[in-house]
């Protein structure tokens, strides 16, 4: 794991706010002269600390659209089997999430669908896949509470002790 100071933290934490600001500006925004802010930049993509930038689109005001979460439970826990079904899901657009969980259930998935038609479509023909799916949950979502927030740089960092840099 890269050894990260406050500026570091500083820079991811503006970047999962604001991907598109200029480098100039984050320079200016963490307090360092561009050469350096740019060398940190550069060393955290590098490492993979940053995958990469993205827009956050207001879908609901392109096309109407449904959320569900859905947790799945797999008949077999073997490995062959988490892995045929992490590689199919990995391949279905419609699937914008899925984490594997400890616990009573295997998988929970976030799915975008136009409608709770294509949502169905979708799960039938998971099932119809063979991927050993048991039992399966859904969630529909009716509102956005909070979604898509910065991670909590500031409270981890506190937590682990990250050293104040000097430079």
């Amino acid at each position: 794991m890269l050894k990260l100071d406050d500026r570091d933290l500083e820079i991811l934490k503006v970047l999962a706010q604001e991907a598109r600001i200029a480098k100039a500006d984050l320079a200016k925004r963490i307090n360092l002269s561009p050469s350096p802010c740019w060398k940190r930049l550069e060393r955290l993509e590098k490492a993979g600390i940053i995958e990469g930038y993205q827009a956050h689109i207001s879908l609901k005001k392109v096309l109407p659209y449904v959320t569900v979460f859905v947790t799945v439970e797999l008949e077999h826990h073997r490995a062959e089997y988490f892995q045929k079904f992490e590689q199919t899901i990995g391949g279905i657009e419609m699937v914008t999430s899925c984490w594997a969980l400890g616990g009573g259930v295997d998988y929970l998935l976030e799915i975008v669908a136009p409608d709770i038609d294509g949502y169905q479509r979708f799960m039938d023909d998971l099932l119809e896949r063979g991927l050993g799916v048991v039992r399966y949950y859904t969630y529909v979502v009716t509102k956005a509470v909070k979604s898509r927030s910065a991670p909590p740089i500031d409270m981890l960092a506190a937590h682990y002790g990250v050293e104040k840099s000097g430079s």
